[in-house]
C-alpha cells in the first residue's frame, strides 16, 4: 500500500449528465465515502478535482470569452468543487482543508503552501489542492502532477468515467482501441496517448511517482488502486 497519494478526479464525477444540478448529492457523498475508506486505512490523501461539471473551455470559445479569463473561471470552479467535497468529508467526522493557488477566501480556503499541506497530510488531514497552478494555460493534469511532486506523493490515482484505463485511442469511438495494462511515460509520449498533458508527463517521468488509471464505476477500485493493485493501467517511468 502507498503511504501518500494524490487522487485526481474530473469535475464530471460530481454531476449527472443532462441534469441542471452541477453537484449531485449522491455522487458527492459516494465519492467522499470512498475517500474515507482510504483515510481509515491509514493512507494520506491529497485531492485535485477539475471543474468540468461547472465550466469548460469549449463553452468559453462558443460565447467569446478569451483564454486567460476563461482559465481563471475554471480555476474558480475547482475551488467550488473542493469546498463542496471538503464540507461533505467533514460531516463524516474527518479533518479536511482546502488549499487554493488563487487568492484565498478567508475562513473557507487557505493559500496553497506545499510545506503546510505536507504537515497536514502527515497528521491525517485530507487536503484539497484547488485553483489549478494559479496561472492560466495550465490544465488540472499539470496541476495534479506538480502538486503530487511538491507534496511527496507516492502515486497519482486517476479515476475515470466510462473507461477502465489507458488506450491508444478513444475506446468510446473506436472499437479496435488497444488497452494497456502497463505503459511507460516514454511510450505515452511516443504513441501520443492523451491520458494527460505532455508537459505533465515530462514532469513526472523524472520521478518515481506512478499513475494508476482506473474506472470509478467499480467502488472497490479506489481501495485496490491505493494498495498498488492494477485495476486498470499503471503508468510509470522506464527502468
Amino acid at each position: 500500500m502507498y503511504k501518500r497519494v494524490l487522487l485526481k478526479l474530473s469535475g464530471e464525477a460530481l454531476g449527472i449528465k443532462n441534469s441542471d444540478n452541477i453537484i449531485d448529492v449522491e455522487m458527492l457523498n459516494s465519492l467522499c465515502e470512498k475517500i474515507k475508506v482510504l483515510h481509515d486505512e491509514g493512507l494520506e490523501v491529497a485531492i485535485v478535482i477539475g471543474a468540468g461539471n461547472i465550466w469548460r473551455g469549449k463553452v468559453a470559445e462558443k460565447i467569446g470569452i478569451e483564454r486567460v479569463p476563461a482559465d481563471f473561471m475554471g480555476m474558480l470552479g475547482t475551488v467550488i468543487n473542493a469546498v463542496a467535497m471538503s464540507s461533505a468529508i467533514k460531516k463524516m467526522g474527518l479533518e479536511s482543508s482546502v488549499y487554493s493557488a488563487i487568492p484565498a477566501i478567508e475562513g473557507v480556503t487557505k493559500p496553497y503552501d506545499a510545506d503546510e499541506a505536507k504537515k497536514e497530510l502527515s497528521k491525517g488531514v485530507i487536503c484539497f489542492l484547488a485553483g489549478g497552478t494559479g496561472k492560466p494555460f495550465f490544465t488540472t493534469d499539470t496541476a495534479a502532477t506538480l502538486r503530487a511532486i511538491e507534496t511527496n506523493c507516492d502515486a497519482i490515482l486517476m479515476g475515470k468515467n466510462g473507461v477502465k484505463g489507458v488506450y491508444d485511442k478513444d475506446p468510446t469511438i473506436y472499437k479496435d482501441a488497444k488497452f494497456y495494462s502497463t505503459i511507460t511515460f516514454n511510450e505515452m509520449k511516443e504513441k501520443n496517448i492523451q491520458i494527460m498533458d505532455r508537459s505533465a508527463i515530462e514532469m513526472i517521468e523524472q520521478t518515481n511517482i506512478e499513475i494508476l488509471v482506473f474506472s470509478m464505476q467499480n467502488p472497490e477500485n479506489f481501495q485496490k488502486a491505493a494498495h498498488g493493485i492494477n485495476v486498470g493501467t499503471i503508468c510509470k517511468k522506464e527502468k
